[in-house]
């Protein structure tokens, strides 16, 4: 029996992926952006341990966020799920940046770093991540307008990043990167070819499976497979500048 956290689990592929892992006898903590939602979440999987409130809009609140994961105890896989879309995820926060990099892209930097090391890091990217800027020089979109579509590819290249970055650094944690799919979510629509459960499987499987084949890192998966992804997210240079620029807009410093 493993414990898994999951972001962004009151809805949509982490909710169903909550469901999947509660089902097999794991320990699952929730996560809502706010207590009316972690508290749904718990309604809507049963036999869950418990629900964390914090809205990873904020850099504070990502860090409280944290805070309350670790009083929770250590555990076995964290899965970053969470993720916004959309031309209007393009406003400014409260930290005068643009809320699809601090949900998508900030906050699991910050989340890997404040919670106590997992022995599974699962980081939810898109095929999309492709046609992500590999450059890093405008991760914020200060000196360019905002558009939804390129900024969620940014985003999606900067989970890849991310998550080959932890694989590097951290040898004794299997840390990958995954394409859910287009999923028929809130998000995705209910036309997707792909279904909830479908897109919430290789996140399971990555979370807790004994399989040799789930027992890597440094990979990009979808549907249980690998895949090919942007070149970029492999080059240790890239990785340090996404790591640097995290750092610098957050005010947390990667561990060695």
């Amino acid at each position: 029996m493993a414990r898994i956290f999951i972001t962004g689990s009151s809805e949509g592929l982490g909710l169903m992926q909550a469901r999947m892992l509660v089902s097999q006898g794991h320990q699952v903590v929730l996560h809502g952006r706010n207590r009316d939602r972690a508290d749904e979440a718990l309604l809507k999987v049963p036999g869950a341990m418990t629900a964390v409130v914090g809205d990873l809009a904020g850099i504070a609140e990502t860090r409280t966020l944290a805070e309350q994961v670790n009083e929770v105890g250590l555990f076995d896989a964290v899965i970053h799920n969470a993720g916004v879309y959309g031309d209007s995820y393009c406003s400014l926060t409260v930290d005068s940046l643009p809320e699809m990099f601090v949900v998508n892209s900030l906050a699991p930097y910050i989340l890997t770093c404040l919670i106590r090391r997992p022995q599974r890091l699962v980081y939810t990217s898109s095929g999309l991540h492709r046609g992500g800027d590999a450059t890093l020089n405008d991760v914020t979109w200060s000196r360019r307008p905002c558009v939804g579509s390129s900024a969620y590819s940014d985003s999606k290249l900067h989970n890849v990043i991310l998550a080959f970055a932890v694989a590097r650094k951290w040898p004794d944690v299997l840390s990958n990167a995954m394409d859910p799919g287009w999923a028929a979510t809130k998000m995705g629509g209910r036309g997707a070819p792909v279904s909830i459960e479908e897109g919430a499987r290789t996140q399971v499987w990555l979370a807790v499976s004994q399989e040799k084949e789930a027992l890597v890192s440094g990979i990009y998966f979808s549907h249980q497979q690998p895949r090919s992804c942007h070149p970029a997210a492999a080059d240790p240079a890239v990785q340090e500048k996404y790591l640097s620029e995290c750092a610098r807009l957050s005010g947390v410093v990667f561990p060695a």
